[in-house]
Order: C-alpha cells, then sequence, then structure tokens
C-alpha cells in the first residue's frame, strides 16, 4: 500500500510534535510499503526479535534491521510491540475481510503438538 500523511498522523500521533517526526513522513510515504498480518505462538515476540532494535546500527546481524538498516529513525520496518496494539494496527492498515486465517500444511513442523493446543 501506498501510506499518506493522515494515517501517518494516526499511527505515530504520539511523535506528531516531534522536530523529526516530518521527516518520518517523508521516509514513508517516498515508496510504497509491504503491509502484514501474522499470527503464531508468541507472534509479537517472534516477530520484534527478527525485526531487532530500532536503530539498524545496533541492530544484531541476522535481523532485519541489522541486515539492512543503517538508520536510527528511517528503521525500514514497523512491528507492533503488543497484541494489543496489533489489534488496533490491523484496523488502520486493513479493510473488513482483508485479514483471514488459514492452517499452512507444514504447521506440525514449525510447532510441537502441545504449543498447538494451547
Amino acid at each position: 500500500m501506498q501510506l499518506g500523511e493522515s494515517i501517518l498522523r494516526e499511527h505515530y500521533a504520539h511523535l506528531v510534535d516531534r522536530p523529526f517526526f516530518p521527516s518520518i513522513v517523508e521516509s514513508m510515504t517516498a515508496a510504497p510499503v509491504i503491509v502484514m498480518c501474522l499470527e503464531g505462538v508468541d507472534a509479537v515476540t517472534v516477530v520484534r526479535t527478527m525485526t531487532g532494535v530500532t536503530n539498524g546500527r545496533n541492530a544484531a546481524p541476522g535481523t532485519l534491521r541489522g541486515d539492512f538498516c543503517m538508520s536510527g529513525q528511517a528503521n525500514i520496518i514497523h512491528a507492533s510491540d503488543s497484541v494489543d496494539n496489533a489489534q488496533i494496527e490491523l484496523k488502520r492498515f486493513f479493510k473488513p475481510g482483508e485479514i483471514f486465517s488459514y492452517t499452512p500444511s507444514n504447521i506440525k513442523y514449525l510447532y510441537s503438538a502441545d504449543e498447538l493446543q494451547a
């Protein structure tokens, strides 16, 4: 999707009055972005671990920011920090009917049976 300033003002309402907010808008509207919804056991924690710390220069190799980012501000990816915030953010970026659940055929290789029961 192509982000616009209005959705970024909503998404980053806590940063709108900060002096660097215009550069966030510039960076995040420069090109289309990929939005996605992932689910799974401890999905928020797993995705945030894969994302790496905010400042790309400090992110561990093998993380998205560690491998593809050098900026502390234009950090190439956003990941929800909680299930509650993920639910709010999903409503912001997806229309009803655009998110669906399915069971991947390799699910039994991703989790143990007891994890899937939880």
